[in-house]
């Protein structure tokens, strides 16, 4: 590695570092808070940054920056950290890693969060969270309109309306037994990968069958 190549590899790291000190300068701006009033705050979620650390940071004296602080300050300053790390809008490019080139901000954070594939990167169980959130919503959409349309049976004054409210009804139940039906199978799957799957509203919690329920509530006293 030659001269030129070491010197990149802190260009890269104050890069980033610039980003956040930036970004955070301008939120806590736009809030009208001093220094002190975004120390008090991160004080008040649990961990104390102190103000001289802000403001060493925000005028890049700050040699490290931990990402317990950029999530504690992203939370202080109502945003996520990722926004902070890669400021889509206000930083038009950026540097992903040490020796790439400057891409587009927002290129760089959808490959952060996974948004944009990248072959050959595993993205984990998050394509079947998201698959398991997305069944969750229909689910509960299906079983929130059969229960509208069964009101409308209910009172419609002619039998027409009442037979098309009841080939409605039938419609979104077969749309939230489906998707049921789906939810169930990719919950199974996830505990047989040594998973836990997420929690599920009430309105769903037919779905697991009852012996899991019991392992889990025993699981959780152990």
């Amino acid at each position: 590695m030659d001269a030129d190549e070491d010197d990149d590899v802190p260009e890269w790291a104050d890069r980033i570092k610039a980003n956040v000190a930036g970004e955070v300068r301008r939120r806590r701006r736009e809030k009208g808070w001093s220094a002190q009033d975004l120390a008090d705050q991160c004080e008040r979620l649990g961990h104390p940054i102190p103000r001289n650390v802000i403001a060493n940071m925000e005028s890049g004296r700050r040699a490290n920056l931990p990402l317990v602080d950029v999530m504690v300050l992203a939370t202080a300053l109502e945003t996520y950290p990722v926004c902070l790390i890669f400021p889509v809008g206000y930083v038009e490019e950026t540097q992903e890693l040490p020796f790439r080139d400057l891409v587009p901000t927002w290129d760089a954070l959808r490959r952060f969060t996974g948004e944009q594939e990248v072959p050959g990167h595993d993205a984990g169980l998050v394509p079947d969270f998201e698959h398991h959130a997305s069944l969750v919503r229909t689910a509960l959409a299906a079983l929130e309109e059969e229960e509208r349309v069964r009101f409308a049976a209910k009172a419609a004054t002619s039998r027409a309306q009442q037979e098309e409210a009841e080939r409605k009804r039938i419609e979104y139940a077969d749309q939230a037994i489906s998707a049921k039906y789906t939810l169930r199978h990719l919950r199974r799957e996830l505990r047989e990968e040594g998973a836990s799957p997420p929690d599920l509203p009430p309105a769903l919690g037919d779905l697991d069958p009852p012996e899991t329920k019991l392992n889990t509530t025993l699981e959780e006293r152990l």
